[in-house]
């Protein structure tokens, strides 16, 4: 049997509407997303860690100039986002980018796809939910009731690994202060575990609870954002936009993993499909409406950070903040204040929505038999994926106790892009397909016979042309491109592969005429795969590979569409 068996929509449908896969009862979901709500989930997931925190990082390698870097990703996510919006309106159920894999590539690419999206959800929501922590904890330490502060110990804020390190006076007066037993220190982030706690019990009583949580969160926090920007306002010196690329090009793309980062969760409201009241009409417009609307909030404020300061002061993990603390007024004190309640208000969003989509990837997987069946099995009251939901909290939670997971960034980053490439690629293949699966909406077809080859030689022009001396340094000596980076041998890999890939699309787009739009979604994504460095690479192929191990031990004998090709095959050989 095949590797790359793959299901049609019609079976997938019929599937998710039967609830197969679920051995514990009827597989049903309460529909009452609205594209108003799927719109809040979208930025409630986009507008979280990644404008509170990483922003600051991001600006101060790229500095004014990293608004650029912020449109760049948003288009490139918008291309990816048409893409979606075709499948979502193609395959309407819960499962996201596995189940869309699974109709254009087969079964064992949608197996690579949903072991890759629980990198970008459960283990990303890892770094959110430590992400929290210290916006909640440092919110609470400046609170004074009285003559009392409010203080929470620095044992229980600090993971073990960090607090060992002694690195920073948190950290050694965690390893100080702890408490012991023998020689083994009491230290975990218990803020991180228990809003994990928290939000996964949100979520397990019911979509409706999650729909209103997100929703309130949504419009705090977009409030708190839009007075940021009016009032740092006030306090723009244009001056500090200048040098705008004070590290030039190179140091705008060196932000590329933060400010992906940011981006990511508009394609996690595809998981709520099955809850959606008209997904294939709903999911589209949800998808657009709240990419454009967080576009437009990062470019307003990295303009106000970068006017507010000079770009080499925001190297902080609570650059909003940071910003304002430094201005000597009762007002600028209060904001700071009110930002860090912006920013947990904003981090647990983004934990909320991530916490919702993994167990829906994980109850599609069982339905189809990659996973064991108690996987899709339903609360009998609140309709949710129950077991699914409590495994993700415990996934998310015991980790984030003890775990220091910095890189965790730029690993989630990884492993969405490449779902967003597979998303690209498939409708890339289903526009040559004269027998697509019917769909309510359609990337818009532009042949892209001329127009990628022209995008190559014109990109290899301009890269020769501006850039001559790094090409040739990048080709011989492996010395530094630009001011804030340096290239060594493995790490050119990355780039000479995007540049292969690129000359090949180029030419199966000049003989098949590709579809343009997801074929530049395809492009722009494996170019900011190419950012990514070889560290998170070798990373992502080791998860690739124990992920691997387990399709191979478990998903590709238990499968339900292999169990059904096998017995036909038995069937025909005994007719």
């Amino acid at each position: 049997m095949s590797l790359f068996r793959k299901k049609s929509v019609d079976v997938i449908i019929k599937e998710a509407a039967e609830g197969l896969g679920d051995g514990h009862g009827s597989g049903e979901m309460k529909r009452i997303l609205t594209t108003r709500d799927l719109t809040f989930m979208g930025i409630a997931a986009i507008v979280g860690a990644g404008i509170f925190s990483t922003i600051g990082g991001a600006s101060y390698a790229g500095g004014p100039g990293i608004i650029l870097l912020f449109l760049f990703v948003s288009v490139a996510c918008g291309f990816s986002a048409l893409c979606y919006a075709e499948f979502a309106s193609m395959v309407p159920v819960s499962g996201s980018a596995y189940t869309y894999s699974y109709v254009a590539f087969g079964e064992i690419i949608a197996w690579i796809i949903g072991w890759d999206l629980l990198m970008e959800y459960a283990i990303g929501n890892i770094a959110v939910a430590i992400s929290w922590s210290d916006y909640f904890t440092s919110l609470v330490n400046h609170i004074h009731i009285g003559s009392y502060a409010l203080h929470v110990p620095e044992y229980l804020c600090t993971d073990y690994w960090t607090a060992k390190g002694q690195a920073s006076e948190e950290a050694r007066l965690a390893w100080a202060n702890a408490p012991a037993i023998g020689k083994f220190k009491l230290i975990c982030d218990l803020p991180a575990f228990l809003i994990t706690v928290l939000i996964t019990r949100i979520i397990y009583i019911g979509i409706k609870e999650s729909k209103r949580s997100t929703n309130a969160m949504v419009v705090l926090k977009l409030g708190i954002i839009v007075l940021v920007m009016v009032a740092g306002a006030f306090y723009v010196d244009t001056k500090n936009w200048s040098p705008f690329l004070p590290h030039g090009i190179r140091g705008v793309l060196s932000g590329t993993a933060a400010v992906f980062f940011s981006y990511i969760g508009f394609d996690a409201i595809s998981t709520t499909a099955e809850e959606c009241k008209n997904p294939q009409r709903d999911l589209p417009r949800a998808m657009f409406y709240s990419l454009i609307i967080c576009t437009i909030v990062f470019v307003a404020i990295a303009l106000v950070l970068t006017g507010m300061v000079s770009y080499d002061k925001l190297n902080v993990g609570d650059p909003l903040a940071f910003v304002f603390g430094n201005i000597q007024s009762k007002f600028a004190h209060t904001l700071a204040i009110i930002i860090s309640v912006g920013a947990v208000i904003a981090t647990a969003s983004v934990l909320l929505v991530f916490q919702l989509g993994q167990p829906r990837i994980w109850m599609s997987m069982s339905r189809d038999g990659l996973l064991p069946p108690v996987f899709a099995k339903m609360h009998p009251k609140y309709k949710t994926p129950s077991f699914s939901t409590i495994l993700t909290g415990v996934v998310v939670g015991v980790p984030a106790l003890f775990l220091n997971l910095d890189e965790v960034v730029n690993l989630t980053s990884v492993g969405t892009l490449f779902a967003f490439v597979l998303v690209c690629g498939g409708i890339v293949k289903f526009h040559n397909d004269k027998n697509r699966p019917q769909s309510k909406f359609k990337t818009p077809y532009i042949s892209g016979k001329w127009a990628v080859p022209v995008l190559f030689i014109a990109a290899a022009y301009l890269l020769w042309t501006f850039n001559h001396e790094s090409v040739v340094n990048f080709f011989t000596s492996g010395d530094k491109i630009g001011p804030v980076m340096r290239i060594s041998v493995s790490e050119k890999v990355p780039y000479i592969g995007f540049g292969l890939l690129f000359f090949i699309t180029a030419v199966l787009s000049f003989i098949n005429k590709y579809s343009l739009i997801p074929i530049m979604g395809f492009l722009c994504c494996t170019y900011l795969l190419s950012e990514s460095g070889t560290t998170n690479w070798q990373r992502f192929l080791l998860w690739l590979l124990v992920g691997l191990s387990i399709y191979f031990l478990y998903g590709y004998k238990n499968s339900k569409l292999g169990l059904k090709m096998k017995a036909a095959m038995l069937k025909s050989s005994t007719v």
